[in-house]
């Protein structure tokens, strides 16, 4: 076994050989600031490998290398584009970069938004008190050197201020054009008390991505995060969610995946304040060369907050499925709820689930609770659905849907999640 000194010494260097010679974008003094910081921790952690705690069960290479692996750009089909019924303002990014003659008219949101290119250029804005803040604070106990990288390099990305209700959800849509494109994109997010958003994302994004969005949700704030990763087979991205929830605040997140090569999917949620809400979801159909990890981190910091984790997975040929997942309770959050649940359908003796849950709690008036199991279509639910007359391509359909429902019925929107339904019906199909 290597020895820990020797480890970290080929981290360091292997993250020196990324950045030496590479320029910090230029910026006015808080993104300056930030940026110096965050190629400082990336330095001082290195960049992550396989025999990391936290990486065991993803191998990082691909998301390190220097040299980006081009994939084939995904044909359109007829398929109706995802949230296209939806009322939203959207917001476009191809190959990583923002495209305002693709988009809407911010304002038609009813919420401050702005380039980040551009605010980073300002000495003063809002969005210092959180880029690369919440990021800094997201490295203990397990540190995430890539969503460092981001910090430091990136200059795609919006900042987005809510006051009130927003008027419209907001939608970024990231397409591809460039089958070797590489991007980095960073979002920022500021709910001030009281106010409500809800953000949608989709699109494939780029052949290799990394995004961070950093999100604080003030007391009494409401935010809806749903996303939808598919329509690309080849791509590989890591994505790092942040969010801050203040008093009674409430924040839901949800997530389709399907298609690409390897997905990296973090999150790390705090509830600061009392009375807090935090739902975090996924759903995942996974077909072949196919590598999909879920890593969360949910700290309960106040006293009477919910939080739930609830994540399914639905695999086959050889696709390969990882759920690793933390509620930690801090000696003053008690009368915390926290509820964590991570579930695989396995359709072959080929593909594998690899789950890592766990609870750390340290308050003496708590109810919490995980668990984990992984199988395959129960057949005695199937006999019951054939002995009826329906079809086994439909009878298998209809309870790989019902496996997945319970993770769907945490999105609040009705409307939103009917429209993911029927995305992950439609690949379910084309994949019969």
């Amino acid at each position: 076994m290597m020895p820990r000194a020797k480890l970290v010494a080929q981290k360091r260097e292997a993250a020196a050989a990324l950045l030496d010679g590479r320029a910090l974008p230029e910026g006015g003094a808080w993104a300056t600031k930030a940026r110096n910081a965050a190629e400082a921790r990336l330095r001082e952690m290195g960049l992550p490998v396989k025999r990391d705690e936290y990486w065991r069960y993803t191998d990082p290479r691909r998301l390190t290398d220097a040299n980006v692996q081009p994939g084939k750009l995904h044909a359109q089909d007829d398929e109706t584009p995802v949230f296209d019924a939806v009322d939203r303002v959207k917001l476009v990014f191809v190959d990583g970069v923002f495209d305002a003659s693709a988009s809407d008219a911010p304002e038609l949101a009813g919420v401050e938004i702005c380039h980040l290119a551009e605010a980073a250029r300002a000495d003063l804005h809002w969005a210092r008190d959180l880029f690369g803040v919440l990021e800094a604070r997201g490295q203990v106990p397990v540190a995430r050197p890539l969503a460092s990288l981001n910090s430091a390099f990136a200059t795609e990305g919006l900042l987005i201020r809510v006051t009130g209700k927003a008027e419209k959800p907001v939608s970024l849509i990231y397409q591809r054009k460039d089958p070797a494109a590489e991007a980095l994109t960073h979002h920022v997010i500021r709910l001030e008390a009281g106010a409500e958003l809800t953000l949608l994302e989709n699109g494939p994004v780029a052949a290799r991505y990394n995004q961070v969005l950093e999100m604080d949700i003030a007391d009494g704030a409401v935010l809806h995060h749903v996303r939808a990763q598919g329509r690309d087979h080849e791509r590989a991205g890591a994505t790092h969610l942040f969010a801050r929830l203040g008093a009674e605040a409430q924040f839901k997140s949800f997530t389709l995946s399907a298609n690409g090569a390897l997905t990296r999917n973090e999150a790390v949620i705090w509830l600061d304040g009392a009375e807090g809400s935090a739902h975090i979801a996924g759903t995942t159909v996974g077909d072949g060369a196919f590598h999909h990890d879920d890593t969360v981190f949910i700290n309960h910091a106040a006293p009477r907050c919910e939080s739930r984790q609830v994540f399914k997975k639905v695999l086959r040929h050889g696709a390969v499925g990882v759920f690793q997942g933390k509620i930690l309770v801090d000696q003053a959050a008690q009368l915390t709820d926290g509820y964590q649940i991570s579930q695989s359908l396995l359709l072959d003796e080929n593909a594998q689930f690899l789950a890592k849950p766990e609870l750390e709690i340290y308050a003496d008036d708590v109810k919490c609770s995980h668990g984990s199991t992984s199988g395959e279509i129960d057949q005695s639910q199937l006999f019951y659905l054939r002995a009826r007359g329906v079809p086994e391509d439909q009878a298998k359909l209809l309870l790989v849907l019902a496996f997945l429902a319970e993770a769907l019925e945490e999105i609040a929107d009705p409307v939103l999640a009917e429209d993911l339904r029927g995305k992950m019906e439609a690949w379910l199909k084309r994949r019969a």
